[in-house]
């Protein structure tokens, strides 16, 4: 065993944590080859949402919440990660290559977010808001990654976003390929993929979400009747908006995705409102400089539950693909 390189166990572990990731509808669009010491990331056009995301920028945001996860993974397990992005260019399903080097130190915060991956899940019901005492949104520079933008939207934000809720749902309302779409990812009991009818909120609760993407309704339970949804809204956003960039916004969305739960907040990321230009072009509006919005998170606080069902999982052998080490001569 060469110890410059983790073990495969390591390496599965590893892909393991990362595959917790959240994903569009939860399609898990990825695959992992690892070789020689070297793991790398593709998408899978296979798992595209052709009708919500023709432009595979969610799939790539997506990945790239996958490849933040990886590297949470890694310094837990004392494996330090030197990452080669796009290393085939801009149009290449090859979105990363991974090098690792032992001698990571992970402090104790970095246990918190690997702990985070395990616990964190999408709540679509509404929330209260965050309690002072998290000390969330903590510093936004430390969940930054570069060209990107990290903006926690004031109260007076949630009319833009709610029109630009609205003017989704209504193009989308008599889109018959969406609505299939949308139906087959969604409240069936497929085992490893999309969301179960247990992790979707039942319509009375989606009523009191007004900036929620309408699912159909879902069976999760809560201990207090609802009531109007306070979450705070942060904004993940890019300078430009190429698949560098999509990549890059998917890891700070899994940054703030697992800094919130790190501090036991609830969670909920929001694509929606970047699929089409016109609202897009809203939530553009709602930027302090101009930038590229691509995703948001609802954050707050819940009712004290049961912890949910984990929602399904590609098994780890189904999207890890090992190769022999080449022989030394």
């Amino acid at each position: 065993m060469d110890p410059r390189i983790p073990d495969l166990n390591t390496v599965r572990m590893a892909v393991d944590l990362a595959c917790r990731a959240p994903s569009v509808h939860n399609s898990q669009p990825w695959q992992w080859t690892y070789s020689d010491g070297r793991l790398d990331l593709f998408s899978d056009r296979s798992r595209l949402l052709e009708s919500a995301d023709p432009s595979a920028r969610q799939l790539v945001l997506s990945c790239g919440a996958a490849l933040h996860h990886l590297q949470v993974a890694a310094t837990a397990l004392k494996w330090s990660t030197e990452i080669d992005r796009l290393p085939m260019g801009e149009h290449s399903n090859h979105l990363a290559s991974i090098r690792f080097s032992h001698g990571a130190r992970p402090a104790s915060h970095d246990f918190d977010l690997v702990a985070a991956i395990r616990r964190r899940h999408s709540d679509r019901r509404p929330f209260a808001p965050p309690s002072a005492d998290t000390g969330f949104p903590a510093p936004l520079h430390e969940m930054l990654r570069p060209g990107t933008r990290v903006t926690v939207l004031d109260q007076g934000a949630r009319t833009v976003l709610g029109a630009a809720t609205e003017l989704t749902a209504a193009v989308r309302r008599y889109d018959s390929a969406y609505q299939t779409e949308i139906h087959w990812w969604t409240g069936h009991t497929v085992d490893t993929v999309g969301i179960p009818p247990e992790a979707l909120a039942t319509a009375e609760q989606s009523a009191h979400v007004e900036i929620g993407r309408r699912f159909p309704p879902g069976t999760r339970t809560s201990a207090d009747t609802p009531g109007a949804d306070r979450s705070t809204v942060v904004l993940v956003s890019t300078e430009a908006d190429g698949r560098a960039d999509w990549l890059r916004a998917g890891e700070a969305l899994s940054a703030v995705l697992l800094e919130a739960t790190a501090v036991r907040l609830a969670t909920c990321p929001l694509t929606h409102v970047t699929e089409f230009g016109r609202s897009r072009e809203m939530i553009r509006t709602l930027l302090p400089d101009d930038g590229c919005p691509q995703a948001l998170v609802r954050i707050g606080t819940t009712a004290p539950e049961d912890r949910p069902k984990p929602t399904p999982r590609l098994p780890t052998d189904s999207v890890l693909t090992v190769t022999a080490r080449r022989p030394v001569r």
